[in-house]
């Protein structure tokens, strides 16, 4: 989704309080954020949780 809106990784960790490197992690499943983040990202992108989770379309 921040690509699709074309927004930089920088802009989106300032937004939800994390830093690039863990979008950068994310992105890359090298890690997955923890529950209050995958709120901060669905609230900042307007979308569930459970989308973002892949639970529902």
């Amino acid at each position: 989704m921040r690509k699709e809106k074309g927004i930089s990784q920088q802009f989106l960790a300032k937004q939800i309080g994390v830093t690039q490197k863990a979008i950068d992690f994310w992105e890359k499943g090298i890690n997955e954020p923890k529950a209050g983040y995958v709120f901060a990202l669905a609230r900042f992108f307007g979308v569930s949780s459970d989308f973002l989770l892949g639970l529902e379309d």
